[in-house]
């Protein structure tokens, strides 16, 4: 049984990667901050809890401590706090406390090192976002992502660890912050409220997220290296999603369109190519998976 390392297993995207490499038989160790197994997606497995109160804060001595006969790290840790964490100095923390981690899982022996990334990083807007399309991020967010990708990639280039970055595209779905779209207009219709919101216009590529952490954990099995766009590769407007919402439960009536503008520094396309191997097996059973909740 091939053994992996999970940090951010009690976040948005760490639950659902949590649960899918449970799924697969794995066994997982979590590096959790203390009180936060509560928020986990399953139970985690007996005796494989590793607790820090700053994981960003420890060594590279600690990091290789802990990633003894571990074969896979899945770093999903980051700082991202609902509407501030764009510009968030705690950004620069998350940088170097991730580059000690990779430090102490290579001198581990760890075979492979996966982390998340963001579409962000691409140089915006971009309707057919490949992973060696041109970089430029526009917020230090973004920037601090692209800084750890290339520190981390440079690094184990001369060391026996695979390295997979997987740029993470619009996501939604179960555990999001009800300040984010989906769940905002699901919030507000639910309540037979108004939701009010920008002309809509805004071309991008959403993805449920229990499909997003099945893709990141296919990866401790394949392995596949280099820049991983996890995204559903299908272009669609803010209207038209915010409308699908709507028609679930019959309340086109409660969407107010053009009543908010959009914040100036939204790019007006954000769309994304997969290229995750096998990606197309993987994307169908989500959405088979999410036609069957919806009916």
């Amino acid at each position: 049984m091939n053994t992996v390392l999970l940090t951010g297993a009690a976040g948005f995207v760490g639950r659902k990667i949590h649960k899918h490499l449970t799924d697969s038989g794995y066994d997982v160790r979590l590096v959790l901050r203390p009180g936060s197994a509560s928020r986990l997606s399953v139970a985690p497995q007996p005796g494989r809890i590793i607790e820090t109160p700053d994981l960003f804060g420890e060594t590279a001595e600690w990091w290789a401590r802990n990633c003894e006969g571990v074969d896979t790290v899945i770093h999903a840790a980051w700082y991202v706090k609902h509407g501030v964490y764009l510009d968030a100095p705690e950004n620069a923390a998350c940088v170097s406390g991730t580059f000690a981690l990779a430090k102490g899982a290579a001198e581990a022996g760890v075979g492979h090192l996966i982390g998340l990334g963001t579409c962000l990083e691409y140089r915006l807007p971009g309707t057919h976002l490949h992973a060696d399309s041109p970089l430029e991020p526009s917020n230090f967010y973004a920037a601090c992502k692209l800084a750890t990708y290339h520190m981390v990639r440079a690094w184990l280039a001369s060391r026996d660890t695979v390295f997979s970055w997987c740029r993470i595209f619009y996501l939604y779905g179960e555990g999001e912050d009800p300040r984010r779209l989906a769940a905002y207009l699901r919030r507000r219709i639910e309540a037979s409220e108004v939701a009010r919101l920008s002309a809509g216009t805004q071309v991008r590529d959403f993805l449920d997220v229990d499909a997003a952490g099945r893709m990141i954990a296919s990866l401790a099995r394949t392995r596949q290296p280099g820049a991983i766009n996890i995204c559903s590769g299908r272009p669609i407007t803010v209207r038209a999603f915010a409308e699908q919402i709507a028609d679930a439960y019959g309340r086109r009536d409660l969407l107010e369109f053009g009543a908010m503008q959009p914040h100036p520094s939204d790019p007006s396309a954000v769309v994304g190519v997969c290229n995750l191997v096998p990606a197309m097996e993987l994307l169908e059973s989500s959405n088979e998976s999410a036609a069957e909740a919806q009916n």
